[in-house]
């Protein structure tokens, strides 16, 4: 059963089906194949229940505040603030790509519209300032990965929704491991440049008078930020309202800047709807294939499999990272998180694995595979922002910023505190 479904699901996915269609697929073929009752017969109601969960409404709102600041043109006057503050250290504008993408994933939580912001704004320097193509482009790929990991986070909302965890702990989870790995990506950042100094492009001049200007520009992200995390700290709002809250900041500050207009919403409406189709086809296929999985008794004989190995939690934590770098090579992100934790998730836990900590390595790893080619989202996001320019360009930038995400995981294995600190304090 194990191989019949992994074939099926490859093979599906290889021939460019959509990935929630391929996951319904899987499911209508397993159900006759070891079933003795006709399960498909539940389809209607698994669809309604698995979309109808209060918390998945975070999703599209969440979406739709990233589209708002994009349009906007905040994340553009961001990145130029960052770019003053942040150009003198060896790699110029590269720390900007990194505190920029940090900067706005506190208000997306998408990575593909924090590397599609900030690069949009981003890869006209490359050129102008004489950077090593490659490594700038890695930056830019590499910090969107940061819109899934520092709150607020939409894939930290589907974990929360998938274990039963606290969204809340894990958003404060989220924040020290998130600061920490832009601080290593800048940290790679300056020492490639220092060995190398003519990829770290030319020296940019700026003096404190502009720096202390530019302030004013990192004050609405920062504003969004304390808004929507702040007000589920405060017991004011759930994640949900949180984002509504959320969205509704944004659209006053689209309004300040004049840029609110009925064009603008309806771009943004566009984009919120297909996004969010896509997500929750993902959620609705997924739920189906896991429903079938567990009634056909795949799911108790992979847990069964996995624990009957004896073991121990150091062994089975490198097998959780292998297993999501294979699949990171040819599953988008959100499928494969949805695909894989029901099945994960219990396994690791029961061997004694805090569920927050595990929410945080998860997303981490789902990182890594953001910058993984063929597959890495990211990788075709920037490349696709591109006029000319072959894709390995981006592949070959990414590597160290995959050694540094892996690299993040050991940490976080000898010093799971980090993760579980502030959920601790507060909790």
């Amino acid at each position: 059963m194990i191989t019949t479904c992994l074939t099926l699901l490859f093979v599906l996915i290889g021939i460019s089906i959509p990935v929630g269609a391929a996951l319904g697929v899987v499911g209508l073929i397993l159900d006759p194949l070891y079933s003795m009752l006709p399960l498909t017969r539940a389809m209607g109601e698994l669809a309604w229940g698995s979309s109808n969960e209060f918390l998945l409404v975070a999703i599209p709102l969440f979406i739709m505040l990233g589209e708002i600041l994009l349009r906007s043109g905040l994340a553009e006057r961001m990145y130029n603030a960052m770019s003053l503050w942040l150009s003198w250290l060896p790699g110029g504008l590269m720390h900007a790509n990194i505190g920029a993408s940090t900067l706005f994933s506190a208000t997306s939580g998408s990575s593909v519209a924090t590397a599609a912001t900030v690069g949009t704004v981003a890869l006209p320097q490359i050129k102008k300032h004489n950077y090593n193509e490659p490594l700038f482009l890695g930056s830019l790929a590499a910090g969107g990965t940061l819109g899934i990991l520092i709150p607020p986070s939409i894939n930290l909302v589907i974990y929360g929704v998938l274990t039963n965890t606290s969204v809340p702990k894990l958003y404060l989870a989220g924040i020290i491991p998130g600061l920490l790995v832009a601080l290593l990506f800048m940290l790679i950042i300056a020492v490639v440049c220092l060995i190398k100094p003519k990829w770290g492009g030319d020296k940019i001049s700026s003096n404190w008078h502009a720096r202390l200007v530019s302030l004013v520009h990192l004050v609405p992200p920062l504003g969004i930020f304390i808004l929507v995390v702040g007000s589920i700290y405060a017991g004011v709002a759930t994640p949900t309202e949180a984002a509504a809250l959320g969205v509704f900041g944004a659209l006053i500050l689209a309004a300040c800047t004049r840029r609110l207009t009925i064009s603008m919403l309806l771009a943004c409406f566009e984009g919120t709807m297909k996004s969010t189709a896509m997500i929750m086809l993902i959620v609705i296929g997924a739920a189906f294939m896991n429903f079938i999985m567990s009634g056909i008794g795949l799911t108790n004989a992979l847990t069964n499999s996995i624990t009957g190995l004896g073991v121990s939690p150091t062994t089975m934590l490198l097998i959780l990272v292998v297993l999501y770098l294979a699949l990171g090579c040819f599953m988008e992100t959100l499928s494969m998180m949805i695909t894989t934790i029901p099945i994960v998730a219990p396994v690791m836990i029961a061997m004694g694995f805090d569920p927050v900590w595990l929410g945080i390595v998860i997303i981490i790893l789902v990182e890594v595979a953001l910058i993984t080619p063929p597959v890495g989202l990211n990788l075709f996001v920037v490349q696709s922002l591109r006029t000319s320019g072959s894709m390995n360009d981006v592949m070959i930038g990414s590597v160290p910023f995959v050694l540094i995400l892996l690299g993040m995981v050991a940490i976080l294995a000898i010093f799971p505190d980090l993760a579980l600190w502030l959920p601790n304090l507060f909790g």
